[in-house]
């Protein structure tokens, strides 16, 4: 760990501080102004489409202005949009509020490009440990996230209206923290122009594999994460129990990232993100097993640790899909892929959730677990007969 990836820790653990911020307080804000009670979790949506709709932007801006200038600009959109989610919040216009959490999908896109850029700043064969270390970072955010909300949830008569306003705060902080890393030069147009093209490179099956877990993992986890405080909240559960939820789900998520790497590079990305599997699986059962708070703390535990083997693994297994001059485009299909699924379960989380319950939901999450076992399964297979060739 040098000084630049220390830094970039930092930076994640604020990202993940607005993150985890924005999945405690959009479901129940949206769930206080909507029009309908099964639009509450469209500002959680809104989120990840924002993600979705703007990776090619992102892509591009880090070709133009490199990673701490494209980075510089995603936390200026995160500022204005924590401001503009806060003016919403405040004259209770939830369309207002769609809209910016969409702008602040930008941020979102831009700031998931972090534990790419980790890989950049440490030695080729210190990598998996680079990426891992560096989001460790989200333990910031595993704790400041819920803390900031429930302590600014009435600091103006508006509930939460205060949390956004200190996101915008964090957003500031982050930025000053940013302007002392130095990320290796980007590569030069002509560079980033070559390589293969996009499909060529997203036809490898190590890349398929990569897109697939890592998407389809990090969908299960939002689908569960996001319904969390409604599903509390409907349980009768006070928001102090949902903070706390989230408080640990998040420290299952990156607590785990000091030691991740080493069991990827000792046993391969492929088992690790086996184990990330069994794990979904093992806190879809308990979500089953009662919808007490000890059911959903460990659950909910068990869920952000299974993301994490999950995926790290897939990015360190991404790295080895592209060369450096097909990044921009490589990371940007990635993300494009994260996000969408992350839009598709961010609305089925709202709809599930509060008309047909917590109970299927989780069994709807299975789909994608039994999908990504699969994946797991066939690349597996695909590197047994390579080698016994």
């Amino acid at each position: 760990m040098n000084r630049n990836l220390w830094l970039l820790a930092i930076c994640q653990g604020l990202f993940l501080t607005n993150n985890v911020t924005f999945i405690a307080i959009n479901g129940l804000v949206g769930l206080g102004i909507a029009p309908r009670g099964w639009m509450a979790t469209l500002p959680v949506m809104g989120y990840v489409v924002g993600g979705a709709l703007t990776t090619g932007l992102v892509a591009r801006t880090q070709q133009r202005f490199g990673r701490r200038g494209s980075f510089q600009i995603g936390l200026a959109v995160a500022l204005c949009s924590a401001l503009l989610c806060a003016y919403a919040a405040m004259t209770k216009n939830f369309w207002l509020l769609c809209f910016a959490t969409v702008v602040a999908g930008y941020y979102n896109a831009n700031a998931n490009l972090y534990r790419f850029a980790a890989a950049e700043l440490a030695a080729p064969e210190w990598r998996e440990k680079a990426v891992s270390l560096v989001m460790a970072g989200g333990l910031i955010g595993a704790v400041a996230g819920p803390n900031l909300a429930s302590a600014t949830r009435e600091l103006f008569a508006v509930p939460f209206a205060g949390a956004y306003i200190a996101l915008a705060a964090v957003a500031l902080l982050s930025m000053a923290v940013m302007r002392f890393i130095d990320f290796p030069a980007p590569p030069t147009r002509q560079q980033a122009l070559g390589g293969r093209p996009l499909f060529e490179i997203m036809r490898q099956p190590v890349f398929i594999v990569a897109a697939a877990a890592g998407a389809l993992g990090f969908g299960v986890m939002n689908l569960l994460m996001a319904a969390t405080p409604i599903a509390m909240q409907i349980c009768s559960l006070p928001f102090s129990d949902a903070a706390l939820v989230l408080e640990w789900h998040v420290i299952g998520m990156f607590a785990p990232g000091f030691f991740t790497g080493h069991l990827i590079r000792r046993f391969g990305a492929l088992p690790v993100m086996g184990v990330g599997l069994a794990l979904n699986l093992g806190c879809i059962a308990v979500a089953l097993s009662g919808v007490e708070l000890h059911h959903f703390l460990v659950a909910l535990c068990l869920l952000g640790v299974g993301w994490n083997f999950l995926f790290t693994g897939s990015t360190t297994l991404s790295l080895t899909a592209y060369t450096a001059e097909e990044r921009d485009r490589a990371q940007g299909a990635l993300n494009f892929c994260v996000f969408a699924t992350l839009a598709l379960t961010s609305f089925a989380s709202g709809v599930l959730v509060t008309t047909q319950g917590w109970q299927l939901l989780n069994y709807g999450s299975l789909v994608p677990v039994v999908l990504t076992g699969a994946a797991l399964l066939w690349l597996a297979q695909r590197r047994r007969r390579s080698a016994a060739v």
